[in-house]
């Protein structure tokens, strides 16, 4: 395990550590000890995000914070998702540094040292922290090559949801960024602002399992695409003169073969065409469903996450 020195006297600003936990009831104590051995000789408050769980992690996070002042939880109504966690805990944190991290110790506790020497010594207000161990021909992979193509903007390939942002760019997220279809790791590196990254090797899962499988993360790529790039509403004007044209020469061709008196037997070619054109006629209506959703879950302006209780705020 790598190690990392900084002076924690010197480190003289509130730290805010917002921890997102699902059905995590496992590996908490674990992720507590650890985390602890971290943060202790820092000012800092330690903020567990209960998102709706239904197991025993309530219960463990309350045995945190009878035992440790420093130490707060948010718990929700139900479950919202983990983008909902993390803004929460944004909103409700008071640290002038804030790091946002899972509790299933895939993301290194240790890390956070060498985040703050970074952020010292470097003066940005947001760090990414950018995963080594993926596959390079993963969905992750795939993913960031698709969204760095078709959005104006270019994210960091495999940023995770670990992160350091500095009180100014959460203010601007509190304030700004309120969108209930969210892709909180893409909005922090759209702000522009003082930036840098950090590699880290994802650790291995300590206990239960993991809580995003490939349907949420698909989920959270369309969500990412809708929010950062309008260039899908653009293939069906794309694909309307592609097949348009076909049309038109199909159309030529026939009255051609017409003229001529050797007329082609068209059934197939029709049936075929028709097949294709309906098929890219289902998937543009999906695309422009998919907007139009969104849009609506935007219009509706429900709350992003409703607390059902807070204890030690």
């Amino acid at each position: 395990m790598l190690s990392y020195k900084i002076n924690k006297q010197s480190f003289t600003m509130k730290l805010s550590v917002i921890v997102s936990v699902y059905n995590e009831e496992k590996v908490l104590r674990l992720f507590y000890n650890e985390i602890i051995n971290i943060l202790n000789g820092f000012d800092y408050e330690l903020i567990f995000v209960n998102d709706g769980s239904t197991d025993q992690s309530q219960t463990i996070i309350e045995e945190f914070f009878l035992q440790n002042k420093d130490v707060k939880s948010i718990s929700f109504s139900r479950n919202f998702g983990h983008e909902a966690a993390m803004i929460a805990g944004i909103d409700y944190a008071t640290g002038r540094v804030i790091v946002c991290m899972d509790s299933d110790l895939q993301h290194p506790p240790e890390m956070i040292l060498q985040m703050l020497q970074c952020y010292m010594s470097k003066g940005v207000d947001i760090i990414n922290m950018v995963k080594t161990n993926v596959h390079k021909r993963g969905f992750s992979v795939l993913f960031y090559k698709l969204i760095n193509k078709i959005s104006p903007y270019q994210l960091e390939p495999n940023a995770s949801d670990f992160f350091l942002i500095s009180e100014r760019i959460a203010n601007i997220l509190r304030n700004d960024y309120r969108e209930r279809v969210r892709f909180l790791r893409g909005f922090i590196q759209i702000l522009g602002f003082k930036k840098t990254s950090i590699r880290y090797e994802v650790a291995k899962r300590q206990a239960g399992e993991s809580k995003y499988p490939l349907s949420k993360l698909i989920s959270l790529s369309i969500a990412a695409v809708t929010t950062l790039s309008r260039k899908p509403l653009k293939i069906s004007i794309y694909m309307g003169f592609i097949f348009g044209f076909l049309g038109f020469m199909l159309a030529i061709y026939s009255i051609i073969m017409k003229i001529v008196q050797q007329p082609v037997s068209g059934y197939t070619t029709i049936i075929v065409f028709i097949s294709i054109v309906s098929s890219v006629q289902f998937i543009i209506l999906g695309i422009i469903g998919q907007y139009v959703g969104f849009l609506f879950e935007e219009q509706k302006q429900r709350p992003i996450y409703i607390v059902d209780k807070t204890n030690n705020f």
